[in-house]
């Protein structure tokens, strides 16, 4: 079976709905929103994220101003250990302005491996972390992937699942890098999509199959019906 990943893309469209944009494509709060909450959902992650815009502000120099006590009430709106995650909001801060004098633009837009380099510096910041910073602000047509939607393609049929997490992220992207195409509206589109559709129905444990939009064209639905 001949998988098409654009056909794939556009039933997931049908079945969610347009999906929503980034909350933010600025890179440094996409840093922030990747650190200020751990094991939550969206909605709590992108509440916290907003406090602390109402309360500290976002950029690099409002954080490191602002009081302990302020970037804790944040981040306990994130979930659980918010004194760890204060302190890599405080150390995302010092990055920016002692590397990048503030201001990430320039080095988002470098050539794609030097820019990752660059972003990995941070704190929670992997190389699919910096993939899809470089995405969502438009810099880097790539196919970013999240773990839910590496779980969707894994399923489908794209790649191998290996030992680790980054060898079959990598299986997963060389396996679809033929169809992701270069146009990144396409590219955010199917991060939503595919993240979205791991976390509503392709879970990690039980996934409801049965309700799948794409089961016919799923190489885990197809083995395990």
């Amino acid at each position: 079976m001949t998988l098409k990943l654009s056909k794939i893309i556009q039933k997931l469209k049908r079945f969610y709905g347009e999906p929503a944009p980034p909350m933010t494509t600025d890179p440094f709060e996409l840093i922030l929103l990747e650190n200020i909450a751990y094991l939550v959902d969206d909605t709590r992650r992108e509440r916290a994220l907003r406090h602390l815009r109402e309360t500290v502000g976002l950029r690099p120099a409002d954080i490191l101003n602002a009081s302990p006590t302020q970037i804790d009430e944040a981040t306990k709106l994130g979930g659980v250990a918010p004194q760890y995650r204060s302190v890599r909001i405080r150390e995302s801060a010092l990055i920016a302005l002692n590397e990048f004098a503030g201001d990430l633009s320039a080095a988002c837009k470098l050539p794609p491996p030097k820019a990752i380099k660059a972003l990995k510096q941070f704190p929670g910041i992997g190389e699919p972390g910096a993939e899809k910073i470089l995405l969502f602000t438009r810099n880097y047509a790539v196919l970013a992937l999240d773990s839910n939607g590496l779980r969707v393609l894994l399923r489908l049929g794209f790649g191998e699942e290996k030992k680790n997490y980054t060898a079959s992220y990598k299986s997963v992207r060389e396996a679809a890098s033929d169809q992701a195409g270069r146009n990144c509206e396409f590219l955010i589109e199917a991060h939503q999509l595919l993240r979205q559709h791991g976390k509503t129905l392709c879970k990690t444990n039980k996934p409801r199959c049965e309700e799948c939009p794409v089961s016919s064209m799923c190489a885990y639905f197809l083995q395990h019906r």
